[in-house]
């Protein structure tokens, strides 16, 4: 769009913005497009509803405007035309936005109205379809919805309003796949028998389809308010007909044996069995660095958890970058390097590169580092590490360094400011001279992401999870930025912590510490978090 300039008497031209309304099918990530990929990867403002994975927040720039509209049933939520006003907003001030919708934009979503708001004020926009819940979900509990002689066609339909259904032409179809109706199930169920199903019909109930806390109830419509009962159904896909039947004929032996068993008696609950997840149920917030994703995600979805994360340091180089150079020119010198942690390991060896050099400059160099991940980041270096020290902690490394400290020279790169001087003290009390330089800086971020806010002000958390005392102290400046009573937010929430240094920021600055790793790593707190729920 070119416009005159009054004062210059000139032409200039704005950029062009444009919105994108993705979907981003159901639950994981694994069932994003990949065209929505690019496009998250490159927003300059994202726009994004309550049931998108928050792990999808992940990939967005780390300059990316970020704006949740979710809505959920019985929460205070943005106003439709807020949100379409919003898209026009920062349409219109050149920006690339992304629309982010759960399944696909036009399956009960709002996009329409959306698109006429955009469309009245000449913006451009483009729809990027997804997987919806709707055709995803019936399959991942392995229930097809067409067969050949049980089920020659389906409907799709939202039970957000059901008395505006017309139950009875519904009632004939073989296969009905229902939407947003788990506070509805019983109207559902007392409607179609109303008009001739029978009772005896298979209903099978498919929650957080896509996800690692997904769970399937299957029993007739004379059963399944029973069995969900007392259960909070959202969010939710209701299959009723036939097919459900198929669901054990769709399934490989080993899933038959191992994940998921179905009892027969009416009102029994469908249950895992011999892959137990047993942190089920359980919401998790996990800070973290803002740079990495994170592989303690991993382990807690694993075990059934419900993870968000929420980056609680933001790595960046250092101010300058004049002692690392000069250490590693003089590598030669030195008889030991300390790593202890990734980035001093990435960080160094980046800056290694960039000077022209690589790992063969470290010939003669001994290399020590402190913790499993520490170790794991250098192998992917090409390299090993001489010294693991024990405990995985800064403090063992001293009581079990395989030398005689004395008249050790040892090059140590490390956070630039704000990380502990114990280490580099022990190690001088015993002889040793200590070279320290900046590998890089840790500063915490401007706000408390999104995601993780509403979290903690819909009081949905059990745990919070601290894998340094940095995160403990960025985490608390952060809530006591954005809240009067920042404690207040955490009542009734598990604090686990690492080990005992962090622990022990933990109880300065939150006032406790409910779990404590006895192994120092991310595996070992996975363990006593599942512990900790189990004696719960």
């Amino acid at each position: 769009m070119v416009h005159l300039n009054p004062s210059k008497n000139v032409l200039y031209r704005r950029p062009l913005g444009k919105v994108y309304l993705v979907g981003a099918g159901p639950g994981s990530m694994a069932y994003l497009t990949r065209q929505g990929q690019q496009l998250l990867t490159q927003a300059e403002v994202l726009v994004y509803d309550a049931l998108v994975d928050s792990q999808l927040l992940q990939l967005v720039p780390a300059n990316c405007r970020q704006f949740d509209v979710g809505k959920r049933g019985g929460r205070p939520s943005t106003p439709q035309a807020e949100i379409n006003q919003l898209l026009v907003k920062q349409c219109q001030q050149g920006k690339q936005v992304v629309r982010l919708k759960s399944g696909d934009p036009f399956i009960f979503g709002r996009a329409t109205s959306e698109i006429q708001a955009l469309t009245d004020a000449g913006c451009a926009f483009e729809v990027v379809p997804g997987i919806s819940s709707a055709l995803a979900a019936p399959l991942l509990a392995n229930i097809p919805l067409t067969d050949a002689v049980l089920s020659r066609c389906f409907a799709v339909l939202s039970a957000h309003q059901p008395e505006a259904l017309d139950w009875e032409a519904l009632a004939r179809i073989d296969t009905l796949v229902i939407l947003m109706g788990g506070r509805h199930l019983a109207t559902i169920v007392e409607q179609l028998q109303r008009y001739g199903k029978s009772y005896q019909t298979p209903v099978a109930v498919i929650r957080a389809c896509g996800r690692t806390q997904q769970q399937v109830w299957v029993g007739t419509l004379s059963s399944i308010v029973r069995q969900t009962a007392g259960v909070s159904l959202s969010p939710v896909v209701i299959v009723v007909g036939e097919v459900v039947g198929l669901r054990d004929y769709l399934q490989s032996p080993q899933q038959l044996n191992t994940e998921w068993t179905k009892h027969e008696i009416i009102g029994e609950d469908i249950s895992r069995s011999g892959c137990q997840q047993m942190l089920q149920g359980q919401t998790i917030l996990v800070t973290r660095s803002a740079e990495h994703s994170s592989t303690f995600r991993d382990l807690l979805e694993h075990e059934g958890a419900t993870v968000i994360e929420m980056p609680a340091l933001l790595i960046t180089p250092p101010s300058s970058w004049d002692a690392l150079d000069k250490a590693i020119t003089h590598l030669s010198d030195f008889d030991w390097l300390i790593l202890t942690s990734s980035n001093g390991v990435n960080y160094f060896f980046e800056r290694l590169l960039t000077l022209g050099k690589d790992s063969r400059a470290l010939s003669g160099v001994k290399i020590a580092v402190v913790g499993k991940k520490t170790a794991m980041s250098l192998k992917e270096r090409g390299l090993n590490p001489d010294f693991i020290p024990p405990d995985f902690v800064a403090d063992s490394l001293v009581e079990h360094f395989p030398e005689p400290l004395a008249e050790q020279n040892i090059l140590f790169p490390r956070v630039e400011t704000g990380g502990r001087e114990v280490l580099v003290q022990e190690l001088t009390a015993q002889g040793a001279t200590m070279v320290e330089v900046a590998a890089y800086q840790s500063t915490c971020p401007g706000e408390i992401a999104p995601p993780a806010w509403a979290a903690l002000q819909n009081r949905t958390v059990d745990i919070i999870t601290f894998a340094s005392s940095k995160t403990v102290k960025n985490f608390y400046q952060l809530l006591e930025k954005t809240s009067n009573e920042p404690l207040s937010l955490l009542k009734n929430v598990c604090i686990a912590s690492i080990g005992p240094q962090t622990s022990k920021t933990c109880q300065q600055l939150l006032g406790r510490v409910d779990v404590e790793a006895q192994q120092y790593t991310l595996e070992g707190l996975t363990q006593a978090i599942v512990q900790w729920v189990n004696q719960k």
